[in-house]
Parts: C-alpha cells; structure tokens; sequence
C-alpha cells in the first residue's frame, strides 16, 4: 500500500467498490484506495440480502431512493449481462391477503404509474398463472424486478476498479482518522496512510467512522438482523419467482417475502429484529461495545414505544418457527413448517435519528475533505451503480 493517495474509500462494500470505480473512470489518474477491514469484499449488507434487483415502486417520488431504484434497476440488468454475471427479470407479485390491504395495493399501482414502472393488477385467478401455490384477494405484477449475484456484481467492481487503476486492500481496518495538513491521516493494521479526501461508505460501522472524522453526523446506525429460512429443495417447486406482502406503512420493512434466487434456491424472510451487535448475525452475538452504544441512543428506546406491537410479533416470529411459517402461509398455504430450514441471516445498517425516526432515505454528510455515506438501505445494492456515480462526483468536487 502507498503512503499517499487521492481519494480513499473506506468499505469494501457493493457502494465503497462503486465509488472508486467511478472516480477512476470519471477522473483517470486519480489515486483511489478502498480499504476492507474483512478478509474478503461483500462479508455484510452486499453479501447477505435477498439478490433483488428492485423496481422502486415502493420509493416516494422525488426521493433519492425512487432516483437511484429506477435507474440503477436498468444499469444492474446491463452490467450483469455485459459482464457474464447470474441475473434474471422475473418480474414479482405484491399479493394482498386481506381486505384492509387492498387500498395500500392501490396506492402502490398509483406510485407505480407515477415511475413508469409497468405495473398490471391481478385478481385471485391471474394471481395462480403466475404462481400457482400462492394465495391472495389480489395483487399486482411488477415486471421489471428481478433477482442477481450481487457479490459476484462486487468482485466484478473489484477488477474493474483495478484496470482504472484503484487499489482494494483487503484485511485493512480502520483504527482512527486525524485532519492533517492537505486532507486526512488514516491509521490502519496495516500502517499509516494520508490522503486529499476521504469517502465513508463503512455501512454498520459509518456513524463511528462520521465521529472520528469530527463530524456529529446527528444519527447512530441501530442494527436489525433479518432472519431468514429457505425452501427445502424438495419445496422449491412452491415458488416460481418473487412474492412480496403489502408493506405496513407503520413499520418500514418489507415484511416476509419469497424470492426464488439466481442459484434456484427460495429463500423465504427476512423478519427484522434488533441485534445486540453491530455484525450481530446470530442471537448469542453480543459485543459491549456495540450493546452500550445502542441502549444509550435515545432513537432506540423512541422506537420501541412506536413499534412495539410490531416488533413484538418480528420477535415472536425469530424465536418461534410455527410462527414465523404462520406468516408465511398467509401467502403460500401449502407451506408447513418442515418444509423450512435455517438459512444465513443479514444485518441492516439502519440509520435513527435521535427522535426515534427512522432515516428512510440515503444519506449523505460530510464536511472539508469527507464525505460520509451514513444510510444506505435497500435499494443501494440495485442502484449501486448511480449511488458510485454520485458519491464520485461529491468527492471530486471537494479535490477541484
């Protein structure tokens, strides 16, 4: 690694290999590094999701969200097929199990016109030429959803960034920052580095990273672990593609959904239940550190007086597995509980402010020579591509 370089960008994320791909490719000779504190690209949020490849139907006009979903759906479709990488358009269905459900399913092909996102409503029959296993009073048809290898998509970004000539070192964490004269000093394992600007796209780890920068970034990431099952392969056949629930507007997660992947495995979840550590993928994980920091942001505790109800049932749901296929039978009756099995659960890096709100769009802050990306939700893996270009083009403007 060098002493000195232009830009570095700290996580080795789907977003982080984005942004220093694009800066490569917008500024040739710029000097780009990523640093990785895991011994691989994609361990967290890029390599454990769902694949999906989002219509951004779901995203309020205007939002960065709705901007980034709706054109980075087609870039990823186009990436992955110039690039030889395991993707498929299924398209999906948003099946309505109850009546109460049905204006929220019309509000939905309403947002969905206003993106030009082509949207068909199904009755029950339409719904079962579709997905015959699947049950519903209606739903609707998104077809330009699809699924995708994501970390092949940021193994992929490796390279490319590298024949720009960026540098990706793995096994490189980040230990404190310091302003030094002309931009930022970084301590690392692996040795001092400076560098004209810093780009923080640290996911779980972006708000600690926001503080040692100087900044107060006014938000603290609260991690949600999705817990998710998968079809038996003697099961498979239950699903043909994607099938999502009516979201609760109350509660700003997807619910559980069934998604047929580019391996032709189902993977059926997530339910989403806050972790006792910020890489929190199992119940016994716990770290102090990161239990202290959580119990002691006044957002934690305003959001469970708001949700409680719901997260609850996300609970009772994680512990119980006849009730968490409950949830599910709701749309594929024909499930039972021995038709599931266990699969690697993911984390969310979601972003709170100290109100208890929920920060539901991207977020980016930053002042001198950082710039800090502290919320990326679903859809950054889908709208990786744009979200690269437009951190690219924050970082450059601070090296003109």
């Amino acid at each position: 690694m060098q002493s000195h370089y232009d830009v570095i960008v700290i996580g080795g994320g789907i977003v982080g290999l984005s942004t220093a791909y694009a800066i490569s490719r917008a500024a040739p000779g710029t000097s780009v590094a990523v640093l990785e504190k895991e011994p691989a690209v994609a361990r967290h949020q890029s390599g454990r999701n769902s694949g999906v490849i989002h219509s951004g139907i779901y995203y309020r006009p205007g939002s960065l969200k709705a901007r980034f979903a709706l054109q980075g759906a087609q870039e990823m479709v186009k990436f992955c097929a110039e690039h030889g990488i395991a993707h498929e358009v299924t398209g999906k269905l948003i099946v309505a199990t109850d009546a109460s459900e049905l204006p929220r399913l019309a509000d939905l092909a309403r947002r969905g016109e206003q993106h030009g996102v082509p949207v068909r409503t199904l009755g029950p029959g339409e719904i079962a030429e579709h997905e015959p296993h699947v049950r519903g009073l209606a739903a609707l048809h998104i077809g330009t959803t699809g699924v995708a290898d994501y970390p092949a998509v940021a193994r992929r970004l490796v390279e490319l960034a590298r024949l720009d000539g960026a540098e990706v070192h793995t096994g490189c964490e980040v230990l404190s920052l310091a302003r030094g004269p002309g931009g930022v000093i970084v301590h690392t394992t692996a040795g001092d580095v400076r560098a004209r600007m810093l780009v923080n796209c640290a996911g779980l780890h972006s708000d600690r990273i926001a503080r040692m920068a100087g900044d107060d970034p006014g938000v603290r990431i609260i991690p949600f672990r999705g817990e998710y099952y998968e079809l038996k392969e003697r099961s498979r056949d239950l699903v043909q593609g994607l099938v999502y629930p009516v979201p609760d507007p109350a509660f700003p997660f997807l619910g559980v959904h069934l998604t047929r992947d580019v391996h032709g495995g189902v993977h059926v979840g997530p339910n989403a239940v806050p972790a006792s550590a910020r890489e929190g993928y199992r119940w016994r994980d716990f770290r102090a550190r990161d239990a202290v920091e959580i119990a002691g942001w006044p957002g934690l505790w305003h959001i469970a007086r708001r949700h409680w109800r719901q997260e609850i049932g996300e609970l009772w749901r994680s512990a119980s597995k006849a009730a968490f296929t409950a949830a599910v039978r709701r749309m594929l009756p024909d499930v039972t509980r021995h038709d599931l099995q266990r699969a690697p659960a993911g984390v969310r890096a979601q972003a709170v402010l100290a109100d208890g709100t929920l920060v539901e769009d991207f977020l980016f802050t930053g002042s001198g020579p950082f710039v800090h990306v502290l919320n990326a939700p679903s859809p950054a893996a889908t709208a990786s591509l744009p979200i690269g270009r437009e951190i690219a083009t924050r970082a450059l403007k601070v090296l003109s």
